[in-house]
């Protein structure tokens, strides 16, 4: 996960020439990826709105600025943007960076957000579905009409149409965001975590039984992780309580190959403090779980 807000620079924006450092950084150690996420501000129960960058913005500058990683998103909020406009950056961004793009997609859940920028906070798994509809087929270079309760589209392509079949990701942890996973994505995230725990295995049972429910094999599913990863050696805002990984590079190592073993395919750090050495502990302890 790349800096993208206020509480990512310890109470500043990330300038973009230090975002564009991290980012590259990650790129010359040899990790896979970097990711956006997608929110207008954050409102914490007390005190003011965090700031937080654009992420499409975001993503664009990122596809024109590297050369290897693969570019994700964890995840835009498909309320925020029409689905057929959606595809059609998806599909600018893939060309933009020759071809490594993933489209990760939720639908969406901090309301202080939605409010202040006059978006509807009802029905958002409906909405939601519907504009899986649109997008999935979009992005397999399909021509879509949809004459639904929230999105209409008649004879929505992409035109110039997509060099590839663009990867669909959907963020999901309930029974319905479970069935539409196993139903339209190409990949799916779950996220928070530290060590594999039995709150993850639940999570992964949960996606078994969807995709048995919808007849799908199990392995056409890639499977990514968002896991938390605190370097307790360096400085940084004071830790809060949750999950996050807090331990040595060799035991993050074997975290790494505990999550393999369960049949995670993509590890997705969240690193603090967000520095480059937090990358290098990264990069360092998955060279490790690879050898």
């Amino acid at each position: 996960m790349i800096p993208m807000s206020e509480g990512d620079g310890a109470g500043r924006m990330t300038p973009w020439p230090d975002t564009l450092a991290f980012v590259r950084h990650a790129e010359d150690i040899g990790l896979d990826s970097v990711w956006v996420c997608d929110h207008f501000h954050y409102v914490p129960p007390e005190g003011p709105p965090e700031g937080m960058y654009e992420a499409w913005t975001m993503v664009a500058a990122l596809a024109a600025s590297t050369s290897r990683v693969e570019l994700g998103q964890l995840v835009m909020c498909l309320s925020f943007r029409n689905p057929a406009l959606m595809a059609k950056m998806a599909a600018t961004a893939d060309a933009v960076s020759g071809g490594r793009l993933t489209l990760g997609v939720g639908a969406g859940w901090h309301d202080p957000e939605y409010e202040a920028f006059g978006y509807p906070t009802d029905h958002r798994v409906d909405r939601f579905e519907e504009g899986l509809r649109i997008i999935g087929p979009l992005l397999r270079g399909d021509t879509v009409n949809l004459d639904g309760r929230y999105h209409r589209v008649r004879g929505a392509v992409l035109v110039p149409a997509p060099d590839r079949t663009i990867p669909l990701l959907v963020a999901a942890k309930g029974p319905r965001m479970l069935a539409l996973t196993a139903r339209h994505a190409d990949a799916w995230n779950t996220a928070w975590f530290g060590i594999p725990d039995d709150r993850f295995r639940q999570r992964m049972a949960d996606m078994d039984a969807a995709l048995e429910a919808e007849g799908r094999d199990p392995s056409s599913l890639r499977r990514t992780v968002g896991v938390e990863i605190v370097d307790p050696e360096q400085p940084g805002p004071p830790e809060e309580e949750g999950p996050a990984f807090r331990g040595s590079v060799g035991r993050l190592a074997e975290a790494f190959d505990a999550y393999r073993r369960l049949g995670v395919d993509d590890v997705i750090a969240l690193v603090l403090p967000v520095t480059k050495r937090s990358l290098d502990r990264l990069a360092e302890a998955a060279q490790l779980a690879a050898g």
